[in-house]
């Protein structure tokens, strides 16, 4: 499976940061946020180097929609020292992508007060990055935000947006009656973004980047659809459907997530569900993936860790990080991954797998501020299962090493367990 080998060779990448200068490395510049009080205790604290760090979630955990959740600027007042740096390395992890990394990073520092860098942000998209045997295909790019410069970020050059198709092909939109041609078009042959003859995403050399929920759902399903179904050419009609077709790159499977309503609302994820019901309606099989980013995964974990790693080294803390512990709202995502990602390293070590700078453990910490509501009755059967179809149910996945209120009490926890309080 070709998530499994850019996992192994993650794996195997130079660490080149850890060959980098071990000297201290504080934030560059002055950044003026909130006044942070900070205790002594804490300044002598920062004298041992730490041997833990933080994944945290953003929606649901530090914020509700553009709100900051209070807690979370108490609990980021234990996390700094006197000069507002982190005491503890940290990384921002969410299955958000409709942003750049530099974006969130500059959102994340006006809520809570303090510098936080782009190489503190795993976007759910962060880790397609390693796919690099796709970076040379055109590829539909899907969701929104500033989807071409993401694309480009990750590494894809040539990409093509479903607007630039829409319009290159108009008779292929047809469920909004305000926007069906009047007249029949004319078939473009100049549209730049695209080669072959006519408009094609080229046969053999293209590919689908879905990178999060995009708006006007219909144009989008029917577009996907006109692309694999013609194998990468919508102006075509084949005799058969190409199987396996062309290869999809998607990120972020959450089907709900936390805004300022009191529901959920609709994620990705129930893009890709909406996506997949509709390819095996019409083909009979299966829609595969070539990758799947964002929490869950595997990938996104081991990503994340070692931007923790290369945040000790860059700060000058000697020691790897061995223990990682994860804070989230939503347990079949945040839960469900650390646990997977904990398997994982356990597994490493017993098999002699791993690295000496590896974690050894990802702790899993569940917070009532978001998707999950402790002060939700509790489900009289068993609850319907919220995963992605490639993620299988496992009860043991979805259950929190500790479940807590917020984001603060899940720091002062572990500050408690480390010693650290």
């Amino acid at each position: 499976m070709a998530v499994w080998g850019v996992f192994a060779a993650l794996r195997a990448a130079p660490r080149l940061w850890r060959r980098a200068s071990r000297a201290a490395a504080g934030f560059r510049g002055t950044f003026f946020g909130r006044g942070y009080s900070v205790d002594p205790a804490q300044v002598r604290a920062t004298q041992s180097p730490p041997t833990f760090g933080f994944l945290l979630d953003i929606d649901g955990v530090l914020v509700r929609g553009h709100q900051v959740i209070p807690a979370a600027l108490e609990a980021f007042r234990r996390l700094l020292d006197a000069r507002g740096q982190l005491r503890v390395p940290v990384v921002f992890v969410t299955n958000a992508g409709n942003i750049s990394q530099h974006d969130k990073a500059k959102e994340l520092s006006t809520l809570l007060g303090f510098k936080v860098e782009p190489d503190q942000i795993v976007l759910s998209h962060s880790p397609l990055k390693l796919f690099f045997q796709h970076h040379g295909k055109r590829m539909l790019v899907t969701g929104q935000g500033p989807l071409v410069e993401n694309a480009r970020a990750l590494g894809f050059e040539n990409v093509v947006t479903v607007d630039e198709l829409r319009l290159a092909f108009p008779v292929l939109d047809m469920v909004d009656l305000q926007r069906r041609p009047k007249t029949t078009p004319h078939l473009r042959t100049d549209f730049p973004a695209i080669e072959g003859k006519g408009v094609s995403l080229g046969v053999g050399g293209s590919g689908v980047l879905l990178l999060g929920e995009p708006v006007r759902w219909e144009t989008s399903l029917q577009l996907i659809m006109d692309v694999l179904l013609s194998n990468g050419n919508p102006g075509t009609v084949l005799a058969t459907v190409p199987y396996p077709h062309l290869p999809v790159l998607a990120s972020n499977m959450d089907l709900l997530w936390m805004a300022e309503a009191k529901m959920p609302r609709f994620g990705h994820g129930t893009f890709l569900l909406c996506l997949e019901a509709i390819y095996r309606k019409l083909t009979g099989r299966e829609l595969r993936y070539c990758g799947l980013t964002g929490k869950p995964s595997l990938l996104t974990y081991r990503y994340a860790e070692e931007l923790i790693q290369r945040q000790a080294v860059k700060r000058g803390w000697a020691v790897p990080i061995q223990k990682l512990y994860t804070v989230g709202d939503n347990p079949m995502s945040d839960v469900y991954g650390a646990n997977l990602f904990h398997q994982h390293l356990q597994a490493a070590q017993q098999g002699g797998m791993e690295s000496p700078l590896d974690a050894h453990s990802c702790t899993s910490i569940l917070v009532g501020t978001g998707v999950y509501s402790p002060a939700a009755p509790g489900p009289v059967e068993q609850p319907p299962f919220h995963g992605h179809r490639d993620f299988g149910l496992s009860p043991g996945l979805l259950e929190a090493a500790h479940v807590v209120n917020d984001v603060d009490e899940a720091v002062r926890l572990v500050l408690r367990q480390e010693g650290w309080a």
